[in-house]
Order: structure tokens, then sequence, then C-alpha cells
């Protein structure tokens, strides 16, 4: 797709939008003069180049965001990339309230987005903390040394779907939480099933 063409599927997404409509649709417009392709993935509107992720328009209860796929490869001298969870490694946010605050950094989201563009034209990589560096909840490592037959499985999950589990294990604060999200997702993973699979 060439220069602002709209997808007719993202057109849609936006006229079913119950909440920040306008701030999508001002987000929509700057991201397109920017000459990047635009689909609709994960239920959001996706912008790419070169058929690769470079931004996606979200919304949550308190804000909408544009987020940037390797967002923490950008330099952001301006301060306003938000990492939305600590074990997000790759992507950041710069999240609105009101369409004003779009309006008044426009140009400089624009910068963020060439930046953006101009990393996935040299090839850039995040690099990725491996699984071994993400701590095993110890309800969990129990559970696999009890089972011999649920560690060979878990081992054999790709690295996404381990981390996916250490993380979801690892999340609640209380033991009983934790033991119990371990004992229902034991199956699955026995089945060689990702936590969303």
């Amino acid at each position: 797709m060439a220069k602002n063409i709209m997808n007719p599927k993202v057109d849609i997404f936006l006229s079913e939008a119950t909440k920040w409509q306008a701030e999508f649709e001002k987000l929509r417009t700057i991201i397109l003069d920017c000459h990047l392709t635009e689909e609709l993935k994960w239920g959001k509107p996706c912008y790419l180049f070169e058929n690769r992720n470079i931004v996606l328009i979200h919304g949550f209860k308190e804000y909408c965001a544009i987020l940037f796929f390797k967002g923490s490869l950008l330099k952001d001298p301006n301060n306003i990339l938000v990492q939305q969870t600590e074990n997000v490694q790759a992507a950041r946010q710069v999240r609105f309230t009101n369409i004003q605050e779009i309006v008044n950094i426009e140009p400089i989201l624009k910068a963020y987005i060439y930046e953006a563009i101009d990393i996935e034209k040299s090839g850039l990589e995040v690099n990725f903390k491996k699984n071994t560096e993400f701590k095993i909840p110890e309800e969990f490592q129990k559970k696999l040394d009890e089972i011999p037959a649920l560690k060979t499985a878990f081992e054999s999950l790709s690295p996404g779907r381990q981390r996916a589990y250490i993380l979801y294990f690892s999340a609640p604060k209380q033991i009983k939480t934790r033991e119990l999200r371990v004992e229902k997702y034991t199956q699955q993973i026995l089945y060689g099933k990702g936590l969303n699979d």
C-alpha cells in the first residue's frame, strides 16, 4: 500500500470504537503520513514497513497509545516512551488521554516513527533476555522436580512459551495463587501447549 491508503478493516475498527475514536483517527492520520502500510493485526490498527511491524494503535481504560514494536531501540530525546511493565523487553508506548496531547507532539511522533523505520531498514534487533535470566518461581520448580515428564515438556516448549509461563506463574504475590496457577496449567504444559494455546 502506498501513502495514505486506508485499510477497510481499520475503517471498521474505528467505526466500532466506543472510546478514543478521535484519538485513534488522529494517530492513524499521523502514521499514514509516514508512508507505512496499514493492516489490522491482533484486532488493532498495525502499521508496517516492508511487512515488518513498526507501530500499533491501541486503547485502554485510562489512556490510548501508539506502541513501537522496537521502542527500546529508539533514542527518546523527549522522554515520552513508556515501558508497559518491567517484563516488556522491546516494545514502548507513547500514551495519550486526549486528542490535544497528540496534536501537541505530532512532529515528535513523526520523528520517532521515521527513526523506527530507520531501525528496521538497518536490521537492528532487540537483545532479549534469555529465559535462564528469569527466575523460575519455587512453586513451579518444585513441580518440575516432582514430575520429570513436566520438566521435559516444559523444556520442549519454545523460549517465548517458557517465558510466558514463568512470568505468569511469578506474577502473584500470594504463594497459594502461584500454586493454583501451576496446578491449573500443568496438564497444558504436558500437552506441549503454551499459556494461550
